[in-house]
Order: C-alpha cells, then structure tokens, then sequence
C-alpha cells in the first residue's frame, strides 16, 4: 500500500505527482515502462508446499512420532497385526491432515481470483479496454455503474457515483463518492469519499479516476499480505493432544523400563521375554487408537454440522467450537440481512410501520408514486438491479400491491437532474395528465429547506414552522434508532422547466413524507444471541457501519442493552489512540466495534485472545480474512461470503444463519465430550494394565505373556473408545459456561475418575488373582493353579474393561439415568469385544496360542462377578459426589 496518502491532495496535484495527463492518459510506452518497472497489477501467489512436504510435516507431532516407532518395534518382535493396526492409525492420520491444510493459500488464491478481467482505460488520449492487470500507477481509468473497481484510484470527476464497499469496509449502504480534498486526519476507508479501491462495486453513476496503487500495494493487497503473515492458531483440541500425549509417552516409557529392570533383578522371565513384555507394555498403555477416535469422532461431528448447513474446512475446529467464549460477528450480511428495507414512513406528520397498507390513504399513495418515478432501478430476469437504497423503495411499493408498469407507461420520465453528493437531492419530471409531475428526493434537512407546502389528508397547505420542527424531530427520533431517512416532495408543472437546474427546479416544493430504511436483522439472530449468552458465550459486533447504526441494531439484537449506552461502543477512529496495554485492560468493557478497519479486528481479536479466551469470529467480505484467519476459529457466510473469507476460514455456514452457529457450538460440546468419554474409557484401561503388570512384577507372580496383553488392547481399545464417540448430547449441556484455554480433556474430573477407575480395576484383577493362587481348583499342580490364576485375571481385565465403558457414559450422572443402552454403535461394539474376548478362552484351538486354560462354571462366576462389580463400585463413588460435591 502507497506511502502518500493522496486523499488529503488536490486531483490535479495527484496527476502531477504521477506524471500523467487528465485528458491524454499515460502514453503506451510510459505504462509498459512502468509494467516492466512494478510488475502486474495481481496479488503475490501464495507460497505452497507439495503433496509430499505436507505428507511428511504430519509426523512432526511427538505422539505419532512415537507410534510410528513403536510399530516398528512391534513388528521387529513378530507382533505384526499390532505393528498394522499402529502403522494404519498413523497413515490414516497423516492422510486426514494433508487435506486439511492450506486454508491462507486457499484465501490468497481467491483475492487473485477476484481481479476484474478488464478495464476502460485513457491511452495515448484513446479509450481502451486492456486487461486489468496490466494497469499502472498513473493510468487514467474510466468507470461506470456495474463495474468492479480495477485498482485503488484518486476520483478526479464525479457524476453521482456511488460504491458498495461492503466487502472491504462492512459498512451496508453504498458510499456516495465525490473529487474533492479530505481535510481531515487519518479517515478510515469508509470515509475516504474522494477514493475508490479495488474489487468494490460502482453500483451507480460514472466518473474518472488515477490509479495510485496496484496489485500488493493496494488495500486489498494489504489484506492479502495480512493472511501471509498471520499464523494458524492452534486449536485447544491441538494443544490438549499434544501436551496429553508427550506427558503420557514420557511416563509409559519410564514405566517400562522400570518393569523391565525389576523383572530381570527378580528373575522373572529371561531377557528376551522381558523385553517384549516391556515393549507389549508401552505399546498396550500408549493408546495408540485415540489419533484415530478423535479424528473419527470429528469427523462424524462434521457430517453432522453439515447436514445443519454448517461446513467445517478444519476437523479440529469442531471441537474448538464447543469451546468458544466470544463471538465476534460482523455485522453486515451476518446479523443483518444486508439489503435496505423500508421499515417505516412519515405522511400526515405520522410514523407507519411499513406493513400499514397504503390503500385508500391519498397522502400515502402519493408519496408511493414519488418515490417510485424518482428511482432508476432497473427490473431484470435475475430481480431488481441497482443502488439499494433505490431497490428498497421498489420492493416496498411492490409488497404494497403498485401496478408499477402501468404507472411507468403513463408516467414516463422526461427530463432530471441527477443526484450529487453537494446539494444531496434527485430530481425527476414525468408525464402527468398532458401535464408534468416534479418529483424530488433527499437529505430531509435539505429537501425541507426547499418546501413551502406540505400534503395533509390529501389536501395541499402552506407549511408552517410548527409542521416544519415536528418533521425535524420525527426525522431525529428515526435517525436515533438507526434507521437512514430520505425525504420525498413533489410539484405539478404545466411544462417540462426550460432549464434542469436545481435553483429553478428544486424550489418551493410541496412536501410528501419521509421513508425510513435499515438493513434490518436476521429473523432468527435475537434468539440466537440468548443462546449464546445462556451458554456462557459473549457476543460482540465488529462492523465498519456507522456508531449510531451499529448500536441501534446491536440493542435490537440483545449484544448491547439500552443501558449500556455509548460506553460500550467504540469506533475504529477512538482505537488508534489506545495503546494495545490499555486496550487489553479495556476490552471488556466493549460489545460493538463501529467503523473498524481489518487491521481493528486482528486487534480485537488479539486483545480477547490475551485474555485466555477462545475467540471465533463471523464475516462474510474480504475485510474479514485476516481476523478469520487470526481468531481460533473463523465463521464464514456461504452465500454473501467472498472466497477469499471462506478461504481463511475454519467454518462455513451454507445458510448465513447466524443460528447455525449455535447448534455448531452444541455439537462441538458433544464432541469434546465424547472424545473425553473415550481417553476416560482408554486410560483407565491403559492404567488398570500397567499397574496389574507392575504389581504383578515385584510380586514375583506370573505376568501375562505379551500376546495376551496385546489382544486385550486390540479388542477393548477399538470398537468401544469409537463407539463412545457417538454418544448422543447429554441434557443440559448449552447451560454449562465454555472450558476456555486453562481446560483439558483430563479437566471436569475426567483425570480423577482415570485414575480411581483404573486402580480399582487393577485392585480386582489382582484380587482374582490371588484368590484363585488361594484356592485352586487343581490344588496338586502349580502349573495349572497359575495358569488358571493367569488366565481368570486375564479375563477379568478385559471383560472388567468392557463393563466399565457404561461407566464412562457420564462422568457424574449413573447410568441409569444416561441411557445405558441408547447408543445402538456402542451395544454393538460391546458385543463383538465380548465375544471377541471370550473366544479365547471357550475356542479350544485358541488356548495354545494364547497361554490360557479351560474355565469351569465356578471360575466363571468368579470372572464375571468380579468383571461387573466396577459398576456397583461406580455407582456408589457417583453417588457421594453428587451428595457432597453437588455434580449434577
């Protein structure tokens, strides 16, 4: 982006500046020197990795690095369907996460992509259409309603030209353009009237402009080089699994070891044995299923937020979601439906809403006529065309039932004088009876300067300074409450006036009424801000529209309450005299940002986020990317969304309904909370195996052999942990407050429930252990009595296992009042581990392998009745805590 500013400089000074001419243009060898010196004017590519590199950077995470190790290791040791298993998680991991990847290249492309084809320039003093990247600084551009702007100009001649800027500025209505100096300091872009930018909309009238910026110079080069340089946030599911699982890896390695060094000091098994069943443990106690689980859970996470038109670009941002504290929204096409609507008119010097029928009002009807002549949308196949604040008058004389194309063949218009930003009036002449109706519109402070007469109950007065406060005051009250008024007045002519000027024409004017306008808010966002507040989320407005406008809608919304006021208010102008130390201690004391530009909303972004809060934010233009990008996750409109904010975006709504988000942040919570019932179920049989095996070692007791261990983690860890991540929402849970940063998924007691779960389980299975050691039932062989103890607690740490994944289902709550049967995947995956399990045992070809025996009726009972006990153990531990601690 330019050093010099230009707005604050004469049209002419500019052109001289940058030697070009207004009338001849830049001569051709001029503008392909400067070509040749500065390049196209296109956005940088974005720099992108192979197939390959991405493949090979997901192995950078310490817990698959580990894996990937551990496989090895296994199938050195002949456990190859172990070895398999590992290996599939991890290519299966790195799979998902290539695809995943590059949302800034994704956003980078799609600014190029926006670049307008072509451009009507001044050459050599010629019009010529030449492709747009190849303007230069110091081109003579010409522009017309319809046209994308092709590079950032200084306007030099204006005719009534106005901008929809709000892709770039957020602001709704388009801006009316002028070529005059800007005196004052530092404007934001919505203000920089004299300027037009590239990839904005002239939405009506014409003028000439000096290009002073092309390419990555531009504003939206700028926003470009903004996506380049902010990194990814990682998301708190990210984070969480990587701190999990390098602190898990650490402490299964040392355990490992130690059970290794004992062994052998014990003499319990010789070295190569004790190697392996070392190495059975670490792999056993790593769960190396949950890369997988949580990828699976998120992803049928994600394909159910779609099936509600909610688009995850990133499997991790699900999670992120149900984690979410602040949202901060845009508002223009996000809370609002960004397209004007008149909401309510003035006749007779009283308000109406505008569904109140005109019919048989004469004071109202004529007012509709005026404001229908005095408009030049055009009606097409695809709908209406034009300003909108024009099309709005339209859609409201349609919904009230006007025969507009009878009224435009007999009252064709025959002369006007088009809008200017100086004097704010428009003005037609149309045919009336073999006569001629004036019709004018415009600013009420101007148009009612000009009257002399007003319309009441039909009937044509002198208007009085008594009529003319009273509609001063009505005029206030509706600009008080956001809404943008224009004022309509009207005189009937006996001949088309000899001269079209405004001090002929747009005198001594009757006066028909005032019609207020908004864009007004989503239907369905009021309830969905009480949602998110319920929930303990705050949401906050970041718009580039007006103060007054924003905090209007944003009370209307339920983000401000009346009694807040302006203090909670600030603008982009006020945020640049605060430092960002102030402004972090400052932050929450703001709900609506007005007239913030993209470097505004990094910084509020950055402001909540130094707070150790999880912040997402919603937008739908190209001003949005960057805070998209920055934020932890970032919402963006499917339908009125640019690419280039669905590029940098973790979340896309296909409906643009700002309730999306709400039944987004539901299932978020239910997918963390499903990925925690699943490490809950695989650590606290990971621990129940570990602390047996230990125990078991500096016992001096027979250990389990490494395939039995092995088979244990491969049948219990699998189908269960996946299942559990298909656990319907538990009740209640849009009541409880966001995690926020400082959580994990060992908080809400999860970690402490692990840990007293997993020694109870381990306590039973020495327990039988030792009972049948106790009371053998081959009391003359101490082969069989330990391999019947053996293969009893080998039983009972599955089967126990198996039990205990009920017991998961809630952390607080029994199970009885869950639903212990309500997941039909879980019955079923229990089913098959069980089977799986007793096989083993009851297939006689099996034993052998596995170093088991046969079982009897009464061992049975012992394995069963110990397996269940955990839910009686549980149940009762659940119970006290909901006495004494009150968890619900």
């Amino acid at each position: 982006m330019s050093e010099n500013k230009f707005y604050d400089q004469s049209a002419k000074d500019v052109i001289k500046l940058l030697s070009s001419d207004k009338d001849q243009g830049l001569t051709a060898a001029a503008a392909a020197d400067l070509l040749a010196k500065y390049g196209h004017n296109a956005l940088n590519e974005a720099k992108r990795t192979t197939l390959l590199q991405k493949f090979i950077n997901q192995f950078k995470d310490f817990m698959i690095a580990i894996l990937a190790v551990a496989a090895v290791v296994a199938a050195l040791t002949g456990e190859v369907v172990d070895a398999i298993f590992i290996l599939l998680v991890v290519v299966l991991n790195a799979i998902f996460g290539v695809f995943q990847e590059s949302k800034a290249e994704d956003a980078i492309e799609a600014l190029k992509q926006m670049s307008t084809p072509n451009a009507n320039v001044l050459r050599d003093g010629k019009v010529l259409s030449v492709p747009a990247t190849d303007l230069v600084v110091g081109d003579i551009v010409l522009l017309e309603a319809g046209d994308i702007i092709p590079a950032d100009l200084r306007l030099i001649d204006v005719s009534s030209l106005k901008i929809e800027e709000a892709a770039l500025t957020g602001e709704s209505v388009a801006v009316e353009k002028s070529a005059g100096v800007l005196r004052a300091k530092n404007p934001g872009l919505g203000d920089r009237h004299n300027m037009a930018f590239m990839n904005t909309n002239a939405t009506y009238g014409r003028a000439t402009g000096i290009v002073v910026a092309t390419g990555m110079q531009t504003e939206v080069g700028h926003i470009a080089n903004m996506l380049e340089q902010t990194e990814e946030t990682a998301t708190p599911l990210q984070m969480n699994l990587k701190q999990l699982g390098k602190t898990l890896t650490y402490l299964i390695l040392v355990i490992s070891l130690i059970v290794f060094v004992i062994g052998m000091l014990k003499g319990a098994e010789n070295f190569i044995n004790m190697l392996l069943t070392a190495i059975s443990i670490a792999v056993a106690a790593i769960p190396e299923g949950l890369p997988a689980i949580v990828t699976i859970t998120l992803a049928l996470g994600t394909g159910r937020l779609a099936k509600k038109n909610a688009l995850m670009r990133r499997l991790a941002a699900v999670e992120t979601l149900g984690s979410t504290q602040i949202i901060g929204s845009d508002k223009t096409g996000t809370l609002t439906q960004n397209k004007m609507t008149v909401e309510k008119y003035v006749v007779d010097n009283q308000v109406y809403d505008a569904e109140r029928s005109i019919e048989g009002d004469a004071t109202a009807e004529r007012l509709a006529v005026v404001m229908a002549l005095n408009n030049d949308t055009k009606r097409t196949e695809e709908g209406l065309i034009g300003d909108p604040t024009e099309t709005a008058l339209i859609t409201f004389n349609e919904k009230q039932n006007q025969d507009l194309d009878s009224l435009f063949d007999r009252m064709g218009r025959v002369a006007e004088i088009p809008f200017d930003s100086e004097r704010k009036l428009m003005t037609t002449v149309n045919n009336h009876h073999g006569k001629y109706l004036i019709t004018v519109k415009g600013a009420p402070d101007e148009l009612l300067r000009r009257t002399s007469q007003i319309e009441i109950k039909g009937k044509i007065q002198p208007l009085t300074e008594e009529n003319r406060q009273q509609l001063l005051e009505i005029n206030h009250e509706l600009a008080q409450q956001a809404l943008r008024v224009l004022a309509f007045a009207f005189q009937n002519s006996d001949e088309v006036p000899g001269k079209m000027t405004s001090k002929l024409v747009e005198q001594n004017l009757v006066f028909a009424g005032f019609v207020a306008m908004i864009d007004p808010e989503r239907p369905e966002v009021a309830q969905a801000v009480k949602e998110a507040r319920q929930a303990g989320i705050r949401p906050i407005m970041i718009t580039g529209d007006h103060r007054d406008t924003a905090a209007a809608i944003a009370i209307r919304l339920g983000i401000l309450t009346k009694e807040q006021g302006p203090q909670a208010v600030i603008t982009g102008a006020e945020l640049d005299k605060i430092s960002d130390e102030d402004f972090n201690d400052r932050v929450t004391q703001y709900s609506v940002y007005a007239r913030v530009a993209p470097e505004h909303k990094v910084r509020i972004v950055h402001a909540w986020q130094k707070r150790d809060k999880i912040v997402a934010m919603t937008g739908d233009g190209v001003n949005d990317a960057p805070a998209l990008k920055t934020a932890d996750i970032g919402v963006a409109m499917g339908i009125t969304g640019t690419e280039v904010s669905k590029g940098a975006s973790d979340m896309v709504l296909a409906d643009d309904n700002f309730a999306t988000i709400v039944n987004a942040v539901k299932e978020g919570r239910t997918v963390f909370a499903n990925i925690q019932k699943a490490l809950q179920y695989l650590l606290s049989s990971n621990l129940a195996e570990v602390m047996t095996l230990f125990v078991m070692t500096i016992m001096g007791w027979n250990l389990f052999v490494p395939v039995m261990i092995l088979w244990i983690n491969l049948v219990t860890d699998t189908f269960p942990a996946i299942a559990l991540g298909l656990e319907p929402t538990e009740p209640g849970i849009m009541q409880r407050p966001p995690r926020g940063k400082s959580s994990s998924f060992l908080s809400d007691g999860v970690g402490p429930a692990i840990v007293w779960q997993g020694i109870i389980q381990s306590l039973t299975v020495l327990s039988v252990y030792a009972l049948a050691v106790a009371f053998p039932d081959h009391p003359g062989s101490q082969m069989l009595i330990h391999r019947d103890a053996l293969t009893m607690s080998f039983m009972t740490l599955g089967l126990m296992q198996l039990v205990n994944a009920f017991n998961v289902k809630s952390v607080y709550q029994s199970i009885l009042r869950v639903g212990p049967f309500k997941n039909k995947y879980f019955n079923g995956a229990i089913l098959i581990s069980l089977l799986s399990m007793a096989i083993v045992v009851l297939v006689p070809g099996l034993n052998g392998i596995f170093h088991v025996s046969d079982l009897n009726l009464h061992q049975w009972s012992i394995v069963l009745a110990a397996s269940f006990s955990i839910i009686v153990v549980v149940e009762i531990v659940k119970l006290c805590q909901r006495k004494f601690f009150k968890k619900i």
